[in-house]
């Protein structure tokens, strides 16, 4: 367990005791359902620590009681502002709490959501310490700290309490972050830092000197949100590589707009795996849209506001009016009423309704909150009739990115949407990961494009793009391509990593090689991506692909029955689905094969060692037993998996039989004349 940082006060009071007491329902309820399938599992994540600066000073001469009253509220707020960004509050201390993001639940944006949780404790605070200073004269400053790294989450008991192990520095750099914040700030590592690149703006501090460690840590003041809200805006803020190898799906693409722009409104999906090119495939047509002077509506589905009702309703009526998010409420309502009115006349009537969406009502004539469902049914009928008039203008292009992040409420009223774009001339472009699947998906109007990974070729280019041409990189060139498998994210995201490393030295597309090093690690990035997918799944199917991961990147069907403790139908039913939304791929009746390397490597190496030693055990007998017949052909895999499962007397009596059949179908050489 952690201990509260040094000069922390003692623990809080009976209502914060533990995490059950102040977890949101809806979090609890997610962390319990999966609780088994999470225990005894590595994470990577973001550690935030918070306190109340001075606070020692700022109660010494208070009662108890009148203490509680100042400092609670303080609680109250740090832990809304981790419970927004879906984080666990996993102890509060007197004066302040210790958070995770990206355990136990998995999120590929933990970091992002970290900061953007810090962000909102500071204001939030702010806010409060403003309103005590109308009563009484109190400093109230929140210092906050942050560190990325990995942590083994040991148990979580019935109460949400967790029992974890640091990996490394991981808490105690974010605890020595909030130590050598300002009041009112907010400090990161750099290893924070790299992974919300372009979600926040910082200001470098230079190296920070921390206790027990010889070198000083890269620190940052977080300043702000950046202007970047979805990972495709990072990267292209950072420079986009040249988009190659996609000519067939923007055909594709170019087809569906035709027949949009005839008459006949089509509703197009863009299917692929996480960082397969969906996002800038979309973005390139979008752009082609726009230069053949085309209405777009963009929308964006954001991880992390799924939990905000019809938030993606709200963007995409905020898009169609084109009414800028921090518009002063009194310009919002005349865009609106002008836009609306335009379209329509008779959207007069609906005025109210679109200013109470977007948040802009005025406050001398709003109503009170209706019933959720009443609403709901309002705002199909005003998105309805706004698509029916958008349409009788002319023809237009909305563009829903990352929909399977879509709220569900906006989910639930989509399908009404899609109905109305097909009666229209317009194009309604989604793109999602395989797991997203909606009924209304089996209409006429629907069509499905798949994106697979770059081809041999366009994956040779993109690599030669970012590295460049120095002998040095030639032939690093051929690792990424085999580790990456054609992903452009990955590919990206193992050259940024090299960069930021050290082991690439120059600028993108003249990089030299300047370590020798074969192995390439998993970026950090990848990492939270691929994890955060697997912790999405179904508890058998979750142990169904960790559990085939230990078997390796082939695998055989047969093995994995017969070691993975559940019933032949589940097995089959989990395989399906791992097939569906593309962890795998089925090569015969009986073999499979992981679609991805570095997804089988996310999968294995998320297990505890003592697991994965238990299972390479329980592959080698089976093995052993299930291919009784051709032990000679599986005495190598055999003697590979006793040698992970730390039996070297096993292992060394099936390598001597390996070589030895080696030996044997060897061709003779005939003999010297």
């Amino acid at each position: 367990m952690l201990l509260a940082p040094p000069g922390a006060a003692g623990p809080g009071p009976a209502r914060f005791a533990v995490p059950e007491s102040y977890t949101p329902k809806h979090l609890a309820e997610k962390i319990l359902t999966s609780k088994s399938a999470l225990e005894g599992e590595r994470k990577q994540v973001t550690v935030l620590f918070a306190d109340l600066k001075g606070s020692m000073e700022l109660l010494a001469d208070r009662d108890p009681e009148e203490a509680r009253k100042i400092l609670d509220p303080v609680l109250e707020r740090m832990m809304e502002a981790v419970h927004r960004y879906e984080g666990t509050v996993n102890q509060v201390m007197g004066d302040g709490v210790m958070a995770l993001f990206g355990a136990p639940l998995a999120h590929e944006d933990h970091a992002v959501r970290a900061c953007y949780a810090a962000l909102r404790m500071q204001e939030s605070v702010k806010r409060y310490a403003v309103e005590r200073q109308r009563v009484e004269d109190i400093p109230i400053h929140v210092r906050i700290g942050l560190h990325s790294g990995e942590v083994v989450v040991r148990s979580i008991g019935s109460d949400l309490h967790m029992d974890y192990t640091a990996v490394g520095q991981t808490t105690h750099l974010a605890a020595r972050m909030e130590q050598a914040a300002l009041p009112g700030s907010i400090l990161v590592t750099a290893d924070t830092m790299r992974l919300a690149e372009g979600f926040v703006t910082v200001k470098s501090l230079g190296p920070l000197a921390i206790k027990g460690l010889s070198e000083g840590v890269d620190a940052y003041e977080v300043i702000g949100a950046g202007t970047a809200r979805t990972r495709f805006q990072a990267a292209a803020a950072r420079g986009l590589t040249r988009f190659v190898g996609r000519g067939d799906e923007l055909t594709a693409l170019d087809a569906g707009l035709r027949r949009a722009l005839d008459g006949h409104g089509l509703a197009m999906g863009v299917v692929g795996a996480a960082g397969v090119g969906k996002s800038r495939l979309c973005q390139e047509f979008v752009e082609r849209c726009r230069s053949r002077s085309l209405p777009v509506v963009e929308v964006h589905c954001l991880s992390h506001a799924r939990t905000a009702p019809l938030g993606v309703l709200r963007e995409l009526l905020r898009g169609a009016l084109g009414v800028n998010q921090d518009a002063e409420p009194d310009l919002a309502r005349e865009r609106i009423s002008e836009r609306l009115v335009a379209l329509d006349p008779s959207l007069v009537d609906a005025l109210p309704l679109a200013h109470d969406l977007l948040a802009v009502s005025d406050p001398s004539s709003a109503e009170p909150a209706g019933d959720p469902l009443a609403q709901e049914r309002a705002v199909a009928g005003l998105l309805r009739r706004l698509l029916r008039a958008r349409g009788a203008a002319g023809a237009f292009v909305v563009h829903l990115d990352d929909a399977h992040w879509i709220d569900p409420q906006s989910e639930r009223l989509l399908a009404e949407l899609a109905d109305v774009a097909s009666t229209t001339r317009a194009l309604l472009l989604l793109n999602f990961r395989p797991e997203f699947h909606a009924a209304w998906m089996g209409r006429s109007y629907y069509q499905q494009l798949s994106v697979a990974p770059l081809g041999r070729e366009a994956t040779r280019e993109m690599i030669s793009d970012l590295l460049g041409h120095d002998p040095s990189v030639v032939e690093l060139r051929e690792l990424i391509r085999e580790r990456t498998q054609g992903n452009p994210f990955f590919i990206e995201e193992v050259v940024h990593a090299l960069a930021a490393s050290g082991a690439l030295a120059g600028e993108r597309g003249a990089y030299r090689r300047t370590s020798s090093a074969a192995d390439l690690d998993v970026p950090a990035t990848v990492q939270s991506l691929l994890a955060a997918r697997v912790d999405a799944l179904a508890d058998s199917d979750k142990l169904v692909l960790q559990t085939a991961a230990v078997i390796g990147k082939r695998f055989s069907g047969l093995i994995l029955r017969s070691i993975v403790g559940l019933p032949t139908g589940e097995v089959d039913r989990s395989l399906a689905m791992l097939e569906h939304v593309e962890f795998i791929r089925g090569e015969t009746e009986s073999e499979y094969v992981f679609r991805h390397p570095l997804t089988q490597e996310v999968a294995y190496g998320s297990q505890l060692l003592e697991q994965r030693i238990a299972l390479h055990a329980a592959v080698a007998r089976a093995l052993e037993e299930v291919f009784a017949e051709r032990l000679g052909e599986c005495a190598a895999l055999i003697a590979h998996h006793w040698e992970q499962a730390r039996r070297p007397g096993q292992a060394r009596r099936w390598r001597r039989l390996a070589t030895l059949r080696v030996t044997r179908i060897q061709p003779r050489r005939p003999p010297r004349r």
